[in-house]
C-alpha cells in the first residue's frame, strides 16, 4: 500500500459542530479521537485554528493554520501542504473510526487515481482520496456524495455501519454510536 497523507480539516471556533450542539469540548473531543485513529494508519496534517492546534501537535499531527476561508479552502490548504504523491481528505467528525477501516479504505482507494467514501446517509462524503494529491478536486459541502461523483471520483464500497462513515452532525447520530465512540468522545459526553 502507498504510503498516504491524510488531510484533516477542523473548524477550531465556538461554533464548530453547531448541528449537534456540542460544547467545544466535545466538539474538539470528536476531532482528536479522528486525528488518533488516522495518525495509526497514515501521516496526518490537520488544518484547525491556532486556539487548538496544540491538542493535535500533542498527538504527533502537523498542524497547519487555518486561513478560515471555509471547508474547501482548509482542505487545499492541507493538500498543498502534504506535497505531490498520495493524499486523501477526512473530515474530523468520525469518532468511531478505528485505524484498520480507515486503512481498508486506502487500499481499497489506492485502485482508482481518485475515490471517496460517502457517509451512512449516502449524501455527503467523509473521505476523498487520490493516488496524485494534483488529480483532487474537493467538492465538500452540502450533496457532497454527488458532488464528488460528477468530478469523477470512484465511491468505495465500504459498509454503512463503519466508523468511517459514521460521522457526527447530530445528537442523534452521535447517540447511535454509543461504546463506538473513541474515549476522548465518551469522556467529554460524560
Amino acid at each position: 500500500m502507498p504510503d498516504w497523507t491524510v488531510v484533516i480539516p477542523v473548524k477550531g471556533t465556538g461554533s464548530a459542530k453547531s448541528r449537534l450542539r456540542a460544547s467545544p469540548e466535545l466538539a474538539l473531543a470528536i476531532a482528536l479521537d479522528s486525528v488518533a485513529a488516522a495518525l495509526e494508519t497514515a501521516n496526518v496534517i490537520v488544518v484547525t485554528s491556532s486556539s487548538i492546534a496544540s491538542q493535535f501537535e500533542a498527538l504527533a499531527a502537523r498542524v497547519i493554520l487555518d486561513a478560515n476561508a471555509g471547508l474547501n479552502s482548509a482542505v487545499a490548504q492541507g493538500i498543498a501542504a502534504a506535497g505531490h504523491g498520495p493524499v486523501a481528505v477526512l473530515l474530523g467528525d468520525v469518532p468511531a473510526l478505528r485505524s484498520a477501516e480507515l486503512a481498508a479504505a486506502l487500499e481499497l482507494a489506492a485502485q482508482h487515481p481518485l475515490a471517496f467514501a460517502a457517509d451512512a446517509d449516502n449524501e455527503g462524503t467523509v473521505l476523498i482520496a487520490a493516488r496524485s494529491s494534483a488529480d483532487h478536486r474537493p467538492a465538500f459541502g452540502l450533496h457532497s456524495r454527488a458532488a464528488h461523483l460528477a468530478a469523477g471520483y470512484v465511491e468505495l464500497d465500504i459498509p454503512a455501519d463503519s466508523g468511517l462513515r459514521r460521522d457526527v452532525d447530530t445528537p442523534a447520530q452521535l447517540a447511535a454510536l454509543g461504546d463506538r465512540l473513541g474515549p476522548r468522545t465518551r469522556a467529554a459526553r460524560a
